[in-house]
């Protein structure tokens, strides 16, 4: 007689959902007085009034201008998404390769405007600094959600065509034709996140739509301003109608026309070659003194990676509380059943501008009003990173299957929808958790004294090779802290999440990295 077969318990998770949750308040709490959250300025409001008023009343008289920036802006994004691409399809199918996996993971913990500071020193203002700045990164981003594509396509067609048909034969003809309909979708909306990318390299001096930004708020014309503001919503959110697969070739061929029309000055001889073999070295090793390399490196790390990670680390944690604060009540808005017909819709409208911005460009906006302190940036992140969980969030709400004789409004969000979405909540947080780092670090060019401050500062004082190593000091944090948020979910034994529950298009990898 056979024994019957016990089942296998599961371990609990070692974590609770509401104590993580919890967690984070917590330490958001501890960081509180940490935080340099004055406001300098005399009259803030006022200032932020003027504002309004010319976001109001648009300015459109310099729309040669600003539509020269907005052509820029989308043929950086598109030749930087489509190199970017490209590079990461070769590497895609040999992910699982150490080598590959580990220049995929260095590609992508830097970001487009670090990528853009170091081939300034390069390239000069080129038309090669701003696509190589989106596509470097996109790249090993690419690598990594193109991997997956193909790992979670059906595998039985590649088995019918036998064993004597060779890797690359299997892959053309078996794997990559199932894949590309979800491949062409995260394609374009990576090509959002590229159109956000394209503009925040305004502010290094690129032609795009953040240059005409800063300049007009420079000038205090806050109606050209508006007018700039508005247009770029207006193209973020029409994406999906101006972009189509039938179109790319178009695409592609009028941002060839239009950056081949922008003038680069000639980079200097040498000057790669001066950059890899000479700038990038530590200056101890320049200077044949090896024994003085641990107290450059330890003065450094002192002065400036220490005190600008902590800095970043601070304006991170209070940005995710507050995000998750946004997200957790923005969750409702656009949700008929909730909020109305009407609320739905100007909730929508609300949560499509707060994410249409990138973090840097909202931080900017808000660095007018109230100063450089770490409240432009906490703000900045938050509310970006809060629209686009409350925005997910929202979506799923929308497609739960409810009773029939379930409640309306608030006692709708409170008793069914908020507990039911408790734990995607808790994950997309630490999904976006990366992504708060790396823009915390960034705010540091507007002058908050996060890491992108000291990296911003040695690259002003031409001193490469510290540059060098406090942008690898960055890179390693947005590692960690992947690595962390991870192994947090596992312990919350959410594993990965579902994808079609978590993530944006129905597309891997989206709410996780852009």
């Amino acid at each position: 007689m056979a024994r019957p077969v016990r089942p296998r318990l599961s371990r609990s998770p070692r974590l609770s959902r509401p104590g993580v949750v919890a967690g984070f308040v917590l330490l958001a709490l501890l960081c509180l007085p940490l935080a340099d959250l004055a406001v300098a300025g005399h009259d803030p409001w006022a200032a932020l009034a003027r504002m309004g008023q010319g976001f109001l009343s648009p300015d459109f008289s310099a729309i040669e201008q600003i539509a020269r920036a907005v052509a820029l802006t989308v043929a950086f994004a598109v030749a930087g998404v489509a190199l970017g691409g490209a590079a990461g399809l070769v590497l895609a199918p040999f992910y699982r390769l150490r080598p590959v996996r580990w220049l995929a993971i260095a590609l992508r913990s830097v970001h487009e405007l670090f990528w853009a500071l170091l081939l300034l020193q390069v390239l000069g203002i080129s038309v090669w600094t701003g696509v190589l700045a989106i596509a470097l990164p996109y790249a090993g981003i690419f690598a990594k959600v193109l991997s997956e594509i193909l790992d979670e396509a059906d595998p039985r067609p590649g088995l019918w065509l036998g064993p004597r048909v060779d890797p690359l034969t299997r892959f053309l003809w078996a794997r990559a034709p199932l894949a590309v309909p979800e491949m062409a979708t995260y394609a374009l909306y990576r090509l959002e996140c590229g159109l956000r990318s394209s503009a925040v390299l305004g502010f290094v001096g690129l032609p795009t739509l953040g240059y005409q930004l800063d300049t007009f708020f420079r000038q205090g014309d806050y109606g050209a301003a508006g007018a700039v503001m508005a247009i770029y919503i207006a193209l973020i959110a029409g994406v999906r109608v101006w972009m189509r697969p039938r179109l790319v070739v178009l695409w592609l061929g009028f941002a060839g026309v239009m950056l081949g029309s922008v003038t680069s000055p000639p980079m200097a001889q040498g000057a790669l070659w001066r950059f890899l073999s000479s700038d990038i070295v530590p200056a101890p090793l320049r200077q044949g003194d090896p024994a003085a390399l641990l107290p450059w490196l330890w003065d450094l790390a002192t002065v400036a990676i220490l005190p600008g990670l902590a800095a970043t680390l601070i304006v991170a944690q209070l940005a995710l509380v507050l995000a998750g604060a946004v997200a957790f009540a923005a969750q409702a808005l656009i949700v008929p059943r909730v909020t109305g017909r009407v609320g739905a819709a100007l909730g929508h409208l609300v949560l499509v501008i707060l994410r249409s911005f990138p973090e840097y460009m909202l931080a900017y906006l808000f660095l007018q009003v109230w100063g450089p302190s770490m409240l432009p940036a906490i703000l900045a992140l938050g509310l970006h990173n809060g629209a686009i969980i409350g925005h997910l969030l929202g979506r799923q709400a929308t497609g739960l299957a409810l009773r029939p004789d379930a409640p309306r409004g608030l006692t709708l969000w409170g008793w069914e929808l908020a507990p039911r979405l408790f734990a995607p909540f808790v994950a997309l947080c630490l999904y976006r958790w990366e992504i708060i780092i790396r823009e915390s670090a960034i705010m540091g060019i507007l002058g908050i004294a996060t890491l992108g401050f000291y990296l911003d500062d040695a690259i002003g004082e031409l001193r490469m090779d510290r540059a060098v190593v406090i942008l690898a000091a960055t890179g390693l944090v947005t590692v960690g802290i992947d690595a962390l948020s991870r192994a947090i979910r596992a312990r919350l034994g959410a594993g990965d999440l579902q994808q079609h529950a978590a993530r944006p298009g129905d597309v891997p990898g989206q709410a996780s990295i852009c």
